[in-house]
């Protein structure tokens, strides 16, 4: 098969799509054709090893968590899953960024008739992300909740799944995205210097109330700034652990929303379309590098995906 490879860290340039073979499958494995695979900055950060001292690669390394495919075939103990499935799911052996891949079957969900392709590639990382982060800081309806990078693959889903609970979203995102925020409800804010004071007059009500909850999925000074806000660090929350050590705040993402009852539940929210998830751009598997400069240099509304079937071409 092929399949996304890297032999040392650095920039995309060191991508390439080489022919491997996938793992063995064990009895519990289930063998997946992979439809979509999303991209993530966190693969990029890998790549580039600023997260070495985190998450190693070995060489020569994969890529990929996110994934939605057919079933192709399952090992002796598999139950529930046979040839020609639809699923959704994950690998945590960073190698879904291929043709085929192989994965414990209590990894995998059924993947919904109304859920797309590229969408159900794209549903894992920043779903589960997003869906970890909301409940941390517990919104409750008619509370007022900011949320910087909120246009990006995570952000872009944690404003749905706040305007479902009814709260009141401040998003921080770039004026380009203004169209789709309106869409769901969202008030922008500019990022940029300047953006403290922005947020507090965006979150200023008649009796001049501070936000009630921060969702921070930038990182760099948003961890400050919602505390400067009197945001209480419980109800802050960043992907940026040494801020949330340094500010006291809450740090959940994917691994605290992964869970298969999670991942279905957010399959059945977008096949429902009560949410969406908005796909920038697809990439067939030979542009992975293109995909990754564009999700890299671009802030692109949402997900990059890649489409590793034979049939898949560029959108």
């Amino acid at each position: 098969m092929k399949a996304v490879r890297f032999h040392r860290y650095g920039g995309v340039d060191v991508l390439g799509v080489e022919d491997v073979a996938p793992r063995p499958l064990g009895p519990r494995d289930v063998l997946v054709r992979v439809r979509a695979a999303g991209i993530n900055p966190g693969e990029a950060k890998i790549r580039t090893g600023v997260l070495h001292q985190r998450f190693p690669a070995v060489f020569p390394s994969g890529q990929g968590s996110d994934l939605a495919g057919t079933v192709t075939a399952t090992g002796a103990a598999v139950r529930g899953w046979v040839p020609g499935d639809p699923v959704v799911g994950w690998s945590w052996e960073r190698s879904s960024h291929a043709e085929y891949v192989v994965v414990p079957a209590d990894q995998l969900v059924r993947k919904p008739d109304g859920l797309p392709w590229p969408a159900a590639g794209a549903l894992y990382v920043a779903g589960s992300t997003a869906w970890a982060a909301v409940a941390a800081v517990e919104p409750r309806a008619g509370e007022t909740v900011v949320v910087s990078g909120a246009t990006g693959g995570v952000g872009s889903l944690a404003v749905q799944l706040l305007r479902l609970r009814r709260a009141n979203v401040v998003a921080v995102a770039s004026a380009r995205h203004r169209d789709w925020l309106e869409t769901q409800g969202a008030a922008l804010v500019g990022y940029g210097n300047g953006v403290a004071d922005r947020i507090r007059r965006a979150t200023e009500g008649d009796g001049g109330d501070t936000p009630h909850a921060f969702l921070d999925f930038h990182g760099g000074d948003y961890p400050r700034i919602a505390r400067s806000l009197g945001v209480l660090p419980r109800r802050v929350n960043t992907l940026d652990h040494d801020a949330a050590a340094t500010f006291g705040t809450r740090a959940h993402g994917s691994a605290e929303g992964t869970d298969r009852a999670v991942l279905a539940e957010l399959a059945a929210l977008v096949a429902a379309g009560r949410i969406e998830v908005p796909i920038s751009r697809t990439h067939p598997l030979a542009e992975v590098r293109a995909a990754f400069t564009h999700l890299e240099h671009d802030h692109p509304l949402g997900k990059v995906v890649l489409l590793p079937d034979a049939l898949a071409g560029t959108s």
